[in-house]
């Protein structure tokens, strides 16, 4: 057995039960900001596309208007109700001086993989997330489980227990060693394509923009993210037979006929959108382990992105 990503292959199994804390940890915090609010949430990677995540779903379920923003363009001079930020490290530097700007003027919700933090100390209220941090610099079950916690304060309690279910299945499918997976899961096509175009919408386009940065950090793949609509006003051009375009969320009509007919496969499984990230996941390890790459410390990146100066 390869011994690259052994971090990230234990932390990548472990999702669902994680998810399982996370929803019940969130539902019972007193930090779930009241519907009506206007909100923003900012973070930085992984944690901006589950900022993408949680203002889409909230917005289109009614709960309040809500931004994500990349912690560096966040526009402190706007005006909000809370600021809400994600973290696994607490210690960003984007993120530590966006709070700094706010200068106590909003109260701030911090969800968090290190509590006793920058970021925690500038927080009124933190979602501590401790059990789901990670020794593998690539993020997985933090991100997810940060997104459920998020999900769980729009009351989709349901949704998410299924959501684990299916993750849980999806696992079921790769030997302990990741030595073999059945190829329902994923299969040689994935495994060799030479490039992936990772979509969504709504919601999902976050998620969608996740997958694309997941693989493309695990095991240095060439990947691309749009709207799945957007795709069709320019990006498609780029598919071609050994690519991928992989669909998270149900596909628009006609998009999966005009991805077919360039030669490209179109990915899409029926199952709750954060179940086929963990997939996505498996594929990040499986492919880095074939390249020769190691998702626990990948190059060129660190743990968190701390700026001197």
């Amino acid at each position: 057995m390869s011994k690259l990503g052994v971090f990230m292959e234990e932390e990548l199994r472990s999702q669902p039960e994680m998810w399982d804390r996370a929803a019940d940890l969130a539902a019972s915090s007193s930090a779930r900001p009241a519907d009506g609010e206007r909100i923003a949430v900012i973070g930085c990677g992984t944690s901006w596309f589950g900022a993408q995540v949680f203002a889409s779903l909230r917005e289109s379920l009614g709960k309040g208007e809500t931004d994500a923003f990349t912690a560096s363009e966040f526009p402190a001079a706007r005006s909000y109700d809370r600021v809400i930020t994600i973290s696994r490290s607490g210690t960003t530097t984007e993120v530590v001086a966006a709070l700094d700007g706010l200068r106590d003027r909003v109260p701030v919700t911090s969800i968090l993989g290190v509590e006793e933090s920058p970021i925690g100390q500038r927080s009124a209220h933190v979602v501590y997330l401790g059990f789901a941090d990670e020794r593998s610099v690539v993020q997985t079950r933090f991100g997810t489980s940060a997104i459920v916690a998020l999900r769980a304060w729009l009351g989709q309690a349901e949704e998410l227990a299924e959501a684990a279910a299916e993750a849980r299945a999806v696992l079921e499918g790769v030997a302990a060693d990741f030595a073999e997976v059945d190829p329902a899961v994923i299969d040689e096509t994935l495994l060799s394509a030479e490039q992936f175009s990772f979509l969504g919408m709504g919601w999902t386009w976050g998620l969608a923009n996740e997958a694309a940065l997941k693989l493309r950090e695990s095991a240095q793949a060439w990947t691309e993210s749009y709207s799945s609509m957007e795709y069709r006003h320019g990006p498609i051009a780029i598919a071609a037979p050994g690519r991928v375009s992989w669909q998270f969320g149900e596909p628009p009509a006609g998009l999966r006929e005009q991805v077919e007919a360039t030669g490209a496969r179109f990915e899409y499984a029926d199952r709750d959108p954060l179940a086929d990230l963990v997939r996505l996941h498996v594929l990040a390890l499986l492919r880095a382990r074939r390249a020769g790459v190691d998702p626990d410390n990948p190059r060129s990146l660190s743990r968190s992105v701390v700026l001197g100066g």
